[in-house]
């Protein structure tokens, strides 16, 4: 198992937070609060780079969002960073770009 945890800053992070997770309601295994979120992403068809579920989830703080993603493979969890990061880039294009700190879980 490959992690990873973020603490971006931002004083939005409650509302990225939903609109991620309901923007990945649509296709995937979602569970979520103002202050937690919880998205599953299955097991790639393609079977080899990403053989098992990952996990990524989200708690919002007053000036930070935490972001741990568990996934199966390193692979697999370069490529949820990567993904995170561009879609709370999108929601949060007043701010700029965020600033993600990723470090081993």
């Amino acid at each position: 198992m490959a992690a990873a945890v973020s603490s971006v800053p931002t004083r939005s992070a409650s509302r990225y937070l939903q609109q991620l997770c309901k923007h990945w309601q649509h296709d995937l295994a979602v569970d979520f609060t103002p202050a937690h979120g919880t998205v599953i992403f299955p097991r790639d068809a393609r079977g080899a780079d990403h053989p098992a579920d990952a996990v990524v989830s989200f708690d919002a703080g007053d000036a930070t969002l935490d972001v741990t993603i568990e996934a199966s493979s390193e692979a697999q969890l370069e490529g949820l960073k990567g993904a995170v990061a561009r879609h709370l880039d999108r929601f949060a294009f007043r701010e700029g770009p965020l600033s993600f700190d990723w470090r081993p879980a």
